[in-house]
């Protein structure tokens, strides 16, 4: 018995098995997590190891502001991101942090080390904490991009909140019809 192949051919499920960046450094660190997937049972490596594989859109970046809330009451704990960290010109004060990143903006990283934290690679973190323990995994948020506006129901439908792509603000773009109501109705 073989299987059964409908007209579309065999359908197999899409989801990475490596990066499809070329960077070395990236890819070696796929090499230590992949290593530590294989010899430790911690589900934390696997999740890293799966991020790693991930395309920049689905590595948003991380504010510090957001990263300071995120981490209150966790002392001592070390925060996991697989992404950037971003300075935040509203945060006045930043709290001590240790904190784990792909990358950190240059102010970003300035304003922990001045507040006493400390600033850790993937390579340090898998020395620290092999199986992920005493650490907050964490991520941004993926739908702050500008573009997500755009998406959903189409502009115009009733109760849309989605943003048209316009090429101008002025008088005269999506204005006028349904808008107000001299110009045939307002919804």
């Amino acid at each position: 018995m073989g299987v059964d192949l409908k007209s579309g051919g065999r359908q197999r499920k899409s989801h990475r098995t490596a990066p499809k960046s070329n960077n070395v450094y990236l890819k070696l660190l796929v090499k230590l997590y992949s290593f530590l997937v294989r010899r430790t049972d911690s589900k934390f490596n696997k999740v890293i190891l799966k991020r790693l594989f991930m395309s920049k859109i689905n590595r948003p970046p991380l504010s510090l502001s957001r990263l300071g809330r995120y981490m209150e009451g966790k002392d001592g704990q070390i925060a996991v991101v697989v992404g950037t960290i971003t300075d935040d010109v509203r945060l006045y004060e930043v709290p001590k942090l240790r904190v784990c990143a792909l990358r950190f903006t240059e102010t970003a990283r300035a304003r922990i080390l001045k507040a006493g934290g400390e600033i850790l690679t993937f390579d340090q973190l898998a020395l620290q904490a092999p199986t992920g323990a005493n650490t907050c995994l964490l991520r941004g948020r993926k739908n702050a991009r500008e573009a997500v506006r755009h998406f959903g129901p189409a502009p115009g439908v009733p109760h849309s909140h989605t943003k048209p792509y316009v090429r101008s603000k002025g008088r005269k773009f999506e204005k006028a019809r349904g808008r107000r109501s001299s110009k045939g109705y307002k919804c």
